[in-house]
């Protein structure tokens, strides 16, 4: 019994995906950058290396639409090779950021000298990398950097059980219902031929 209690309260470990972009000013030290990055604990699922059209990199950063920087960013990033990362592991995004720094190289130099802005950034534009802010902003970057990759998050806690009460109970229940009406003989078979031709999720052709 206290083997199982104990199972239960032990910490899960939830491994987090990030996007990480190497930009074009750091193209030549890409392999060096990769490097740290291992060494950091990530993981690498998948790479790619691409240019950019300028209406890309408007859609990419389609959030800082408006600013003052916003034509400047969207040459720079189409400018020249990048370098994308979909990175894995314990904490990625935070780890990703403190790994990249402040995002002005200069400052990076005087507040966090190790840091990969303060060591291959030039400015607060040329900055050599980019990573995902937010949970929600990594999954929207992987998916535009990788779009055919199934990148959703396994559903945990409160969201399975939305998903299960959403999707997933009232067509069990529809089923189970009818079954418990029509009472078969092979009562698994049945059901598992009713839950295919009645799958709200099955395409309509």
């Amino acid at each position: 019994m206290s083997g199982s209690k104990l199972h239960l309260s032990s910490p899960h470990i939830f491994v987090e995906r990030t996007l990480a972009l190497i930009k074009p000013d750091a193209a030549d030290k890409a392999e060096e950058i990769e490097s740290i990055i291992l060494r950091s604990g990530f993981t690498v699922l998948q790479k790619r290396t691409l240019q950019l059209s300028p209406e890309q990199c408007s859609d990419f950063y389609a959030e800082q639409y408006g600013k003052l920087f916003f034509p400047s960013l969207t040459a720079f990033m189409s400018s020249g090779p990048i370098t994308a990362l979909a990175l894995a592991r314990h904490q990625a995004i935070a780890t990703w950021k403190a790994l990249m720094g402040p995002a002005n190289s200069t400052t990076a130099r005087e507040t966090h000298r190790d840091c990969l802005r303060a060591r291959f950034g030039t400015s607060d534009l040329r900055n050599a990398v980019h990573g995902s802010e937010t949970f929600s902003a990594a999954e929207r970057e992987l998916k535009f950097m990788f779009p055919n990759s199934v990148i959703e998050p396994i559903p945990m806690a409160e969201a399975a059980k939305d998903y299960l009460s959403k999707y997933i109970n009232p067509t069990l229940l529809k089923g189970l219902t009818e079954l418990c009406k029509r009472k078969p003989c092979d009562p698994f078979i049945w059901l598992a031929d009713w839950l295919m031709k009645n799958n709200p999720n099955k395409p309509i052709i």
